[in-house]
């Protein structure tokens, strides 16, 4: 696999070549140097040693990148991305951000390099939004693996996304093995376990004809009280005018097409729908297509990420994807993690690729 998300300390990373946030103007001293993961990859680096080779390269501007040693480094290199400082999203920022991945994957071609790691850049202390910041990254290291080899990791690491999936880990792997192991061993071995279960549960001796007499006999002997009670049925809710309201507009949707259907649960969810494909990590333009276009046919990835960023439910999420012909199945172990984060209304795009990435599947961000 070409392009990797993971979760890990980047200067932990045994690779060609990591990549740093670098600042403008290199640092004199380690006070001067930037926080985060700039401060991090000096430490780790060799301040001194580090910091007099990025002098030698001198100033940079927004966007621009430079390469160094690794020196005690895993990797064998740094380069040196100076991060453009998020201001309000119409500054530029966005082209700086660009060529920080352009110019940094164009000095890996240069030197020939077969791997590099990535930071989320920006989205820490220079202040980019991360779902932006993730955006950005995916279509630069996606265009230029279009035409060029190379092992290009996204390195996520810091406290909200450890801690994430710290708590994450441990329910979404009981929720695998209850949703998609069993289903799978059924899928595979049904028959041939069921039929081991009853010559099993059959006595050594008395073959199929008396254990099924037994079991008859057993149900002849119960008892039945004809005056037995029936327990009450739990108390319901009301159907209410404003339940009738919303089940006659759902009725007015059932022929919805993806596209149709989309677009109203954005707008009976009230939500921007700037927020949505910006949270489904979804381009701008393919969104745009969708919203404008009601025959378009997204893929199922897409489908999926913008149920994501539109904050659906597990039922909503089925309907909407019934529209695109796409369903969810218990024997897929992606829509199984991707259930488990609508289930519980974990609506975040980056640990979500995350978690595939790290049972070896596909990312769903494109």
């Amino acid at each position: 696999m070409p392009f990797r998300i993971v979760r890990n300390d980047i200067t932990k990373m045994t690779c060609d070549a990591i990549v740093n946030t670098a600042g403008t103007y290199p640092a004199n001293t380690f006070d001067e140097v930037g926080a985060g993961c700039d401060k991090a990859i000096h430490k780790a680096a060799g301040t001194e040693e580090l910091i007099a080779a990025r002098k030698k390269i001198g100033a940079l501007s927004e966007g621009e990148a430079a390469i160094t040693p690794g020196f005690a480094l895993p990797a064998k290199y740094i380069i040196h991305a100076v991060s453009p400082i998020y201001i309000d999203g119409n500054s530029g920022e966005e082209e700086k951000l660009r060529n920080c991945y352009r110019n940094s994957l164009r000095i890996a071609k240069e030197h020939h390099l077969s791997s590099i790691a990535f930071p989320l850049i920006a989205t820490g202390s220079f202040g980019y939004p991360q779902e932006e910041g993730m955006r950005i990254a995916v279509d630069e290291i996606n265009a230029f693996l279009l035409e060029h080899e190379l092992l290009i990791y996204l390195v996520v690491f810091g406290s909200k996304a450890t801690m994430l999936g710290e708590r994450i880990y441990p329910d979404l792997e009981a929720y695998i093995d209850h949703n998609y192991v069993d289903e799978k061993r059924e899928e595979e071995y049904g028959d041939a376990l069921r039929v081991f279960a009853a010559r099993a549960a059959l006595p050594a001796l008395g073959g199929a004809a008396s254990f099924f007499r037994e079991e008859q006999d057993d149900l002849s002997n119960e008892e039945f009280s004809e005056n037995e009670e029936i327990p009450p049925a739990p108390e319901s809710v009301a159907f209410s005018e404003e339940h009738e309201s919303r089940l006659a507009e759902r009725m007015r949707h059932m022929s919805d097409s993806f596209s149709e259907y989309l677009m109203y649960l954005i707008g009976e969810k009230a939500l921007n729908p700037v927020d949505v494909y910006k949270r489904a990590i979804v381009d701008k333009k393919v969104f745009s297509k969708i919203k404008n276009n009601p025959k378009h046919h997204p893929n199922k990835m897409t489908a999926m990420c913008l149920c994501v960023g539109a904050l659906l439910n597990l039922d909503e999420t089925k309907d909407l994807l019934s529209r695109a012909g796409y369903a969810l199945s218990p024997c897929d172990m992606t829509d199984v993690i991707f259930s488990f984060f609508i289930e519980n209304r974990i609506y975040d795009m980056i640990e979500l690729d995350i978690q595939l990435e790290e049972h070896g599947l596909k990312c769903l961000i494109q």
